[in-house]
């Protein structure tokens, strides 16, 4: 019997803005594309939604009743790094923008824009979900693995990323060189660590202080 495939996640287009009429024309458009479309009348309705785990992005109106869009983009930044920002205003000026791309939205686009400019800034802003999310679950797994080293497995890690031999990371811990092996292979194990440069780069990616 073949194996059933799962079909792939459905990206998510999250829109926030104050004028229902731009909300009901935008969501007709998201759909059209296949793409799924929450619509938000506030920032506030946007911040009780649920963290996706699929790529999405926000087309997010510069001026709202509560929180306006800078703002908004400021108190997500830290938080919901894979859901890129595409800015839309019927006023803006150049510090406006210049601002809001600093902060790292993907596009700033005035109102009237034609339909195909955003459908290519939420495809590209897909894209860039796509990849952090992938990004988010590599280090998600490098740090799981980490966290299952024994202490003298992360030793062991430590002194060869740092460029050291088993000899003498073995003279370093007061451990002999059979026992190093013994410790490397476990930590290249749980690493799930391709080769010695793989695990540099692991050690890299989680920050680790130096041995």
């Amino acid at each position: 019997m073949p194996r059933l495939e799962t079909p792939p996640a459905v990206p998510v287009v999250f829109v926030v803005d104050d004028d229902i009429s731009v909300r009901e024309s935008l969501e007709q458009l998201i759909i059209f594309e296949g793409w799924k479309a929450v619509m938000c009348a506030s920032a506030k309705e946007f911040l009780e939604q649920q963290r996706t785990a699929v790529p999405s992005c926000l087309i997010l109106d510069i001026s709202l009743p509560d929180l306006n869009g800078l703002d908004l983009q400021e108190q997500i930044s830290g938080e919901r790094t894979a859901i890129p920002i595409i800015f839309i205003t019927g006023y803006g000026d150049v510090p406006m923008t210049v601002k809001a791309m600093k902060a790292g939205a993907v596009e700033f686009l005035m109102k009237p824009f034609p339909d195909d400019v955003l459908i290519n800034a939420i495809r590209y802003a897909l894209d860039r979900s796509a990849t952090a999310l992938e990004d988010e679950s590599a280090l998600r797994s490098i740090r799981d693995g980490h966290d299952s080293l024994s202490r003298r497995e992360r030793e062991v890690m430590a002194l060869v990323v740092a460029g050291l031999l088993n000899k003498q990371v073995g003279s370093e811990l007061g451990i002999s060189e059979i026992t190093v092996k013994a410790h490397r292979g476990q930590v290249m194990r749980k690493m799930k660590a391709r080769s010695l440069p793989d695990l540099v780069n692991m050690n890299a990616r989680l920050h680790l202080p130096e041995a």
